[in-house]
């Protein structure tokens, strides 16, 4: 069992089902956290962007840790989702592999980047035993598990060290296009994608 499946995963339950409150909480947190820092927003902020009072808060959220531990599981499971109905409308691994490249290039354009949110979370908390800490780590084993089979699918000679590859060159790509040049991060993402790709070919 990983830790991801030992949490309380929030996108089990379909947002209809959670209480509007909760929802407005999250969505809040999910913009907040990401443009400005998990530990830059206090609660009193949350509490006043989400339009909710403080003993609703705290009725849903016994404290912000708490919270911080739904963001950032409700991150993984908007990922996981888009990355499922991504490879399910591809018509092959290759396909599937190209249109991520291009949903990583098409993020790193769109407006308000801030970067990979589960590196910058992992900024935050440096204690490896951290829950949040726990849910990155489990996030990136998936992440690298999913390219590595859709790179098998393609017949690559090394999966697993492709997908590696393929995963820290879009933590380059993430960190460059935000602190840097975004044309030359998402050129060079698009450079490297294309020779693994090859590789799959050549062997």
């Amino acid at each position: 069992m990983t830790v991801l499946d030992a949490i309380n995963i929030v996108d089990l339950v379909r947002p209809a089902q959670r209480a509007p409150a909760k929802n407005r909480i999250l969505e809040t947190v999910n913009v907040l956290f990401y443009e400005d820092g998990i530990r830059n927003v206090g609660v009193d902020r949350i509490i006043s962007a989400s339009s909710v009072t403080k003993a609703t808060f705290y009725k849903h959220y016994r404290a912000k840790d708490n919270l911080i531990v739904e963001y950032i599981t409700h991150r993984h499971a908007h990922e996981r989702a888009a990355m499922e109905a991504l490879i399910a409308a591809a018509p092959s691994p290759e396909r599937a592999l190209r249109d991520f490249i291009a949903s990583v290039i098409a993020e790193i354009d769109s407006p308000g980047f801030r970067g990979c949110p589960f590196i910058n979370a992992a900024a935050e908390f440096p204690q490896a035993d951290h829950p949040v800490r726990k849910i990155v780590t489990a996030h990136r084993e998936w992440h690298i598990d999913t390219l590595a089979e859709l790179l098998r699918g393609m017949g690559h000679p090394v999966p697993g060290d492709a997908a590696d590859e393929l995963l820290l060159t879009k933590d380059g790509a993430f960190a460059g296009g935000y602190a840097g040049d975004s044309i030359a991060a998402s050129a060079a993402l698009h450079r490297i994608a294309n020779r693994v790709l090859a590789e799959s070919k050549s062997a």
